[in-house]
């Protein structure tokens, strides 16, 4: 599998081939309705439902505990989450969200992650499906067929804090999240505003384009512009660890891996003995 990356019309193909993807509905977002209920509203027709909260993440042991508000799962959760989703080792997988892949990129990132390697994000979401003329369908979650992943950890590079800082000291470390938020004029939803010393603003929204992410060559553009060259150490986060897989996402379509600092910003600002910046950063050379 060459690309991380789906098409919808090479979607409709594989669907109607001898060995179709299982498809995995993982839409989310810090406020509107529930996944749930974006789920009953339309999918993809046969499209399983994933919830992020319960399916793609840990519990947080309480408030402001070390591993931020969406932890990684256990393996041997995990395990049973994809098999209860109906993942199954010799069966490919396509992962959705609205469309710009910075919830389908964590279940993406996740599978990779947890040994599972024919996964593709549909290019522009449920919005490029839609806006081709293909069917959406409402109702509640279907029933699969239970799957067979046996779970192996370590199939993408993960970071924790100390090495997030590490990267940020000798080689990139991009923040995902808005620059209001980076800058720490803003912030929502953790309770300390700012960001890792010496990350470089790199919001999750400048690799989209109006049809999903960007190309190849405008990715490299962009992340060369933020530092990130051939042999770069490079590495993202944001708020929780979801919206930056989507940059994790976009830094592999340009051919440049990186790691993922899983915790992200809510794990950081759990230890309040790390240092905290505001205000802006220049990129790197």
């Amino acid at each position: 599998m060459s690309s991380p990356l789906v098409t919808v019309d090479a979607l409709v193909a594989a669907r109607r081939g001898s060995s179709p993807p299982l498809v995995l509905d993982v839409r989310w977002a810090l406020s509107g309705p529930s996944p749930l209920e974006r789920y009953r509203a339309g999918h993809l027709p046969g499209a399983v439902f994933v919830d992020l909260d319960a399916d793609l993440a840990g519990r947080p042991v309480r408030s402001g505990s070390p591993g931020g508000r969406h932890p990684l799962p256990d393996p041997v959760v995990a395990q049973e989450t994809w098999r209860r989703l109906g993942v199954r080792r010799d069966r490919p997988v396509v992962v959705y969200d609205h469309g710009d892949a910075t919830v389908a990129a964590r279940a993406w990132w996740l599978l990779r992650h947890h040994g599972h390697h024919a996964v593709q994000v549909l290019d522009g979401g449920l919005a490029a499906w839609a806006a081709a003329g293909r069917p959406v369908k409402a109702g509640e979650p279907v029933d699969v067929p239970r799957g067979d992943l046996t779970v192996v950890d370590g199939g993408m590079a993960v970071l924790d804090a100390g090495a997030a800082a590490e990267v940020a000291r000798t080689g990139v470390l991009l923040d995902a999240r808005t620059g209001e938020r980076y800058r720490g004029e803003q912030e929502p939803v953790d309770p300390v505003a700012g960001h890792v010393p010496g990350a470089v603003s790199a919001p999750a929204a400048g690799n989209v384009g109006e049809e999903g992410l960007l190309a190849p060559e405008q990715l490299r553009a962009r992340f060369a512009a933020l530092g990130v060259h051939d042999g770069t150490q490079a590495a993202a986060y944001c708020g929780s660890g979801v919206t930056a897989a989507q940059t994790v996402l976009a830094l592999e379509l340009a051919g440049l891996p990186a790691a993922l600092y899983a915790g992200s910003w809510s794990d950081w600002v759990s230890d309040p003995a790390r240092p905290v910046a505001t205000g802006e950063e220049a990129a790197g050379g």
